[in-house]
């Protein structure tokens, strides 16, 4: 069949998907449950004969939703925290996943010309990160710890500032996607460029093995987690300039919803991520190598688990009820 006579067929049945889901109708749960065990045959039929169709992103957006309306009464009587980080933000970002590969293409982009502006202009650095900043670090190279920095202030107070100050970056990220995502963009590219220009100038002084056994074991996830924070916003941003078959408010409406919950997500390992640089970081030094890599290696497959390797195995969970 082709598509187009495949949407002809099946249009009806799937705006009372949207109703049932997304508007007014009301639906006890069998009658749910059957539209769900529909809306799946509909969707296995246009994965294996049309997969790269929006036919199949719509219809995987229709299939999370209802699968959530189904279990709401279950999941009331769950713990909501454990159901929401289990369940509900998996299927999301899964739902979401190409935003996710394009903020990481984004990402790995902006952190290139970050690296490449460092290497080909001496004062970018200084441009970047301000005189003060890279005064006390040249310092510090000198006086052989070139993450000192992170030893300033107590535990407690660096640990409640630094959270605080990701939490607000991560924000930012975020909720400037209310700019139809540019705002989103030119936040990410802000960080990603210090990033690179930061790494490659502990590389020019010749301590970048240094830099890296300090900064990753607390940028693993602060990093990873804007770049999720930057997916949320992108997604927050294309809800309103792409509203596909919904109108723009109820797109709106959908794409705020869906991206606060990853966005929201992100706040546990942000907070890790304060933890780890307030208590741990500062003795990276001192600390052997093989226990500042295992830090780094498991902060790193934690996240990085979570977000793309989980959400599948919960789709395909879900798929199998």
């Amino acid at each position: 069949m082709r598509e187009v006579a495949f949407i002809k067929q099946n249009k009806e049945k799937w705006l009372d998907f949207e109703q049932a889901i997304f508007g007014k109708s009301k639906k006890n749960p069998d009658e749910m449950a059957s539209l769900y065990i529909h809306l799946i045959n509909d969707l296995s039929y246009a994965q294996t004969y049309y997969p790269k169709s929006k036919t199949v992103i719509y219809l995987n957006h229709l299939a999370s939703a209802i699968y959530q309306k189904i279990y709401k009464t279950k999941r009331q009587e769950k713990n909501r925290i454990i159901y929401f980080f289990k369940t509900e933000v998996p299927l999301t970002v899964y739902h979401y996943k190409r935003y996710l590969l394009y903020a990481f293409i984004l990402f790995f982009c902006c952190v290139g010309i970050g690296v490449l502006s460092a290497k080909y202009d001496q004062n970018f650095v200084r441009l970047i990160l301000g005189d003060d900043y890279v005064n006390q670090t040249l310092q510090n190279i000198k006086e052989g710890n070139p993450v000192a920095v992170y030893k300033s202030g107590s535990n407690w107070g660096s640990f409640i500032g630094i959270t605080l100050n990701n939490i607000y970056v991560g924000a930012k990220c975020y909720f400037y996607g209310f700019f139809v995502g540019f705002g989103t963009f030119m936040a990410l590219l802000y960080n990603c460029i210090m990033l690179g220009s930061f790494q490659y100038f502990f590389y020019q002084k010749g301590v970048f093995w240094q830099s890296v056994r300090g900064i990753w074991i607390h940028g693993a996830m602060e990093i990873f987690g804007i770049v999720i924070e930057s997916t949320a916003g992108f997604i927050l941003g294309a809800s309103i300039l792409f509203p596909r078959t919904f109108s723009r408010m109820n797109s709106f409406k959908i794409g705020f919803k869906d991206s606060f919950k990853i966005f929201v997500s992100t706040i546990p390992f942000t907070i890790a991520a304060g933890f780890l640089e307030g208590f741990i970081t500062r003795y990276s030094i001192d600390m052997p190598n093989w226990l500042s890599i295992s830090i780094i290696l498991s902060t790193l497959f934690l996240i990085s688990f979570y977000y793309l390797i989980y959400p599948f195995i919960v789709y395909k969970k879900t798929l199998n009820h």
